[in-house]
């Protein structure tokens, strides 16, 4: 008696993750790359498409959950972090993305993106940075440079910039990465990075506002200037750039300084050496600090350590006050020790 082959789903492709509606962002906008290359690399995760979640907060980024056929949450200002944190101890099972932008996350969110990355649960948190508040119509932001002229700073700001990656250093992110809106190969190859990691992952992007905001990254990723101004993170290898690949970054004491390979008998031995999971922040503090024009521009994860997670540590006092006291009861829970009765 034969039995017949057992049933298999078909793989997941792109089109699974494509939802029907509308994608409504200004045409040229970076959010559609984004948006694209989240779209490729979703398939490629092994995770059912049911266990998918974005979360976004305000802003032209955080229309993120609408494009996205997958479970959703568009929450309100600053506090998309609060809402994914529930959503992973809740179900640790799914894969939790959190979209957010330079304004959502790092001004009235600033507080809530901090106690995320520090708490640790498994979260990916993609930040676009456009340097400009793109929703509102092109006020400064908290990463805008000192003298950027808008409608809320017509003479230019005077507030000094918010670093992202410096900040989630602070916060003592467990991944730290950065990526760019017009390297969609280097954006999936981060984003899989992000899922593999057992904790936050923070992922700065930087994103173009084709309206308010144009050109923001011109100098740092455009055509005739990516080769002479990113630094691609390679883990293991010297920190190398440049079109001909001869230049580099070496420590002066602890300053770095950029030196070209050949001149002055240095060497490829000179350099420093990138090790993203180095015990030690100083060494990520240096990266962050390597910034455009003194600089080029690291992209790449600067920082990879895995430690317990958040959601983690709750299901074990779940685990350990159930063993302990057994499994309780919700209504002797909601009336406490100390109800009463009025007569």
């Amino acid at each position: 008696m034969s039995t017949a082959p057992p049933q298999t789903e078909p793989p997941l492709t792109k089109k699974d993750f494509t939802a029907p509606n509308e994608v409504r962002w200004c045409p040229g906008c970076g959010d559609y790359a984004i948006l694209n290359a989240i779209q490729k690399v979703f398939p490629e995760l092994g995770v059912p498409r049911e266990n998918f979640v974005v979360v976004s907060g305000i802003g032209c980024s955080s229309r993120f959950p609408y494009y996205m056929n997958t479970y959703g949450f568009h929450t309100i200002h600053g506090r998309g972090p609060t809402v994914a944190t529930g959503v992973k101890v809740a179900n640790p099972d799914l894969s939790v993305w959190l979209i957010t932008g330079d304004g959502d996350g790092l001004s009235i969110g600033g507080n809530h993106l901090l106690h995320i990355l520090r708490r640790n649960p498994n979260i990916n948190i993609l930040l676009f940075n456009n340097r400009v508040y793109g929703l509102t119509k092109g006020q400064y932001s908290p990463t805008s440079e000192v003298g950027m002229k808008t409608k809320s700073t017509p003479m230019g700001s005077v507030d000094h910039p918010i670093n992202p990656i410096q900040f989630a250093i602070g916060a003592e992110a467990s991944f730290i990465a950065r990526t760019v809106d017009t390297d969609p190969k280097h954006m999936i190859e981060i984003f899989r990075a992000a899922h593999a990691h057992q904790g936050t992952s923070f992922i700065e992007i930087f994103q173009n506002c084709v309206i308010y905001n144009n050109h923001v990254w011109e100098e740092i990723y455009g055509r005739e200037a990516r080769a002479e101004q990113i630094l691609y993170l390679e883990e293991g290898k010297p920190l190398i750039y440049g079109s001909e690949r001869n230049k580099g970054i070496r420590l002066n004491g602890l300053k770095p300084e950029v030196v070209t390979l050949g001149e002055g008998g240095v060497s490829e031995d000179d350099l420093v050496v990138h090790d993203s999971g180095t015990d030690n922040p100083l060494y990520t503090t240096l990266l962050s600090q390597l910034v455009h024009p003194d600089f080029p521009t690291p992209s790449g994860i600067f920082h990879a350590q895995e430690r317990p997670t958040y959601e983690g540590a709750i299901e074990e006092q779940i685990q350990s006050a159930t063993e302990a006291k057994g499994p309780g009861d919700l209504q002797s829970l909601l009336k406490g020790a100390g109800s009463w009765v009025v007569e």
